[in-house]
């Protein structure tokens, strides 16, 4: 089978041929690219006495230690420690090549020139969105971009968008990673789109006369930006009865959340829409996601692609790679990137279903693919939620169980201290946009009950907002991402907190 294989058959091949075809790509990356032109995986190699032929198999990989958030933030010592993972071509070995040697008889030394230009400057640049740590910059070239744009087209052709869609992007305007993996899904994808820059830009309004006027089949936003602009779009009445399709990105998805988006959906006149989720971070410079699927059954994950990366599910504790169907956490090492690389990238992701190389029920397509529901650490440690009335709390699990709850809409978790006294026991005070002229009181005893049941935790109060008031408190249309946990809790002046929490998984471990 060709080298080209990998690429040119990414959704058909069986495992075998796919873990075989990705261990001779990443030999081929190695020797070619990164370990002649990396200045920190070129030392890293050195230290363990490692090179490109090390990696045969795929298992091989354990050979190789993570590299984590940590490692691309700058030091004092190290003031531009990022620029380490930057590949930084020397001209005299590409020169010694014997391809560059015959491409330069062929094609003219001008031509070769322009095709490594191409292939290694850095033209465009993203930053991670620092919830967990300072934002950190990541360098594509047009190769990368080629790439991005590869994934954009993918990414329309696994939602199964056409190409007489139209489709509304209501993503932020940012130097992110998502906004312009929409983008080039649009322009690759060949699909009319429509970017607003979501509601710090144009505002709910704005983008409600966008949903009038334009009459989109496809919107692509984060969900409680979609949500709440779908909301307030069916409250004036607005209609948009060829709406199919609404791609998440940037938060998780829950099915009570899929199911809210579709009634919303509904009362604009769109009586069949699917609710698509993706999955991406800035460091793999790639975004992936679900395919169709019918409403009572459950997604099944989201569709990787083999010739541009590898995912691996490992252990969180011991760091081994893990079988297929294990729960763990994701870890991505790119098989053509230039730019910025990362090789072996502990996302701090967790994935309750593994990997299966098994072809999707839905779709047909044989490719990896992630199954269950996916819980990013960054936002648990964002929060720094300890001592909640001892008890174990899942933040990830927090929002399902919330989402999932009928008659709300969006809601926030807010962390205070009692009186606002910094020594005070901390308060839970859970905000809510009620639905359907629901009960207040009904509807607070249930939302106890849930929290309790799913979660031991008993929130102090409920408080009930309308639109407008918890569009507010999120932060929709001010904040790049909506805020759904909150801690407000003041900072202790002059006295010690102790520290009673220890982080297991996707877990807080509060004392009294």
């Amino acid at each position: 089978m060709s080298q080209n294989s990998l690429q040119n058959q990414w959704q058909r091949l069986p495992e075998p041929a796919i873990r075989r075809l990705q261990a001779e790509q990443l030999r081929r990356y190695l020797r070619t690219a990164v370990l002649p032109f990396s200045a920190h995986y070129r030392k890293l190699f050195r230290e363990h006495a490692l090179d490109a032929d090390s990696f045969r198999t795929l298992e091989d990989l354990q050979r190789l230690p993570f590299t984590t958030k940590s490692d691309l933030l700058n030091t004092v010592a190290q003031p531009q420690r990022f620029r380490d993972f930057i590949l930084v071509p020397d001209q005299k070995v590409l020169a010694r090549r014997p391809g560059t040697i015959l491409r330069a008889l062929v094609r003219g030394r001008e031509r070769v020139k322009r095709d490594f230009e191409s292939e290694f400057r850095p033209i465009f640049a993203t930053f991670t969105t620092g919830r967990s740590a300072e934002p950190t910059p990541l360098f594509f070239t047009q190769r990368d971009l080629t790439h991005l744009a590869t994934a954009g087209r993918r990414v329309v052709e696994i939602c199964a968008a056409r190409p007489e869609d139209r489709m509304l992007n209501i993503l932020p305007f940012a130097p992110h990673l998502a906004v312009w993996l929409a983008h080039y899904a649009g322009t690759a994808g060949g699909i009319l789109t429509l970017s607003s820059g979501g509601g710090e830009v144009m505002g709910t309004d704005g983008n409600i006369r966008h949903i009038r006027k334009f009459k989109p089949d496809i919107i692509i936003g984060v969900p409680t930006f979609v949500y709440h602009l779908l909301h307030q779009a069916a409250e004036e009445g607005v209609r948009c009865e060829n709406l199919r399709l609404i791609v998440l990105g940037g938060e998780k998805v829950s099915d009570g959340l899929r199911h809210k988006l579709r009634d919303l959906a509904l009362e604009l006149g769109a009586p069949k829409v699917d609710v698509l989720a993706t999955y991406g971070f800035t460091e793999a410079k790639l975004a992936w996601s679900e395919c169709p699927f019918p409403h009572d059954q459950a997604s099944s994950g989201y569709h990787l692609y083999p010739d541009l990366g590898i995912l691996e599910i490992i252990d969180p504790k011991t760091g081994a790679i893990l079988p297929p169907g294990r729960p763990g956490e994701i870890v991505f090492t790119p098989l053509n990137a230039r730019g910025t690389v990362v090789l072996r990238y502990r996302t701090g992701d967790y994935t309750d279903g593994g990997l299966t190389y098994e072809p999707c029920p839905h779709c047909g397509r044989s490719v990896p693919r992630l199954l269950g529901n996916i819980s990013r650490s960054s936002e648990i440690k964002q929060m720094n939620f300890d001592k909640i009335k001892g008890t174990l709390v899942d933040f990830n699990e927090l929002e399902h169980v919330l989402d999932d709850a009928p008659n709300i809409g969006a809601w926030q978790m807010e962390l205070r201290k009692r009186n606002n006294d910094p020594l005070e026991v901390d308060e839970l005070i859970l905000h809510v946009q009620k639905l359907n002229g629901a009960d207040e009181d009904q509807l607070r005893r249930e939302l106890s009950e849930r929290c309790v049941t799913h979660l031991e935790i008993h929130p102090n109060r409920i408080m009930f907002h309308d639109t407008d008031e918890i569009r507010e408190l999120q932060g929709v249309g001010t904040l790049l991402k909506e805020q759904k946990l909150v801690d407000h809790r003041p900072a202790v002046q002059s006295v010690a907190r102790p520290v009673s929490g220890a982080v297991a998984g996707n877990k807080m471990e509060q004392s009294p």
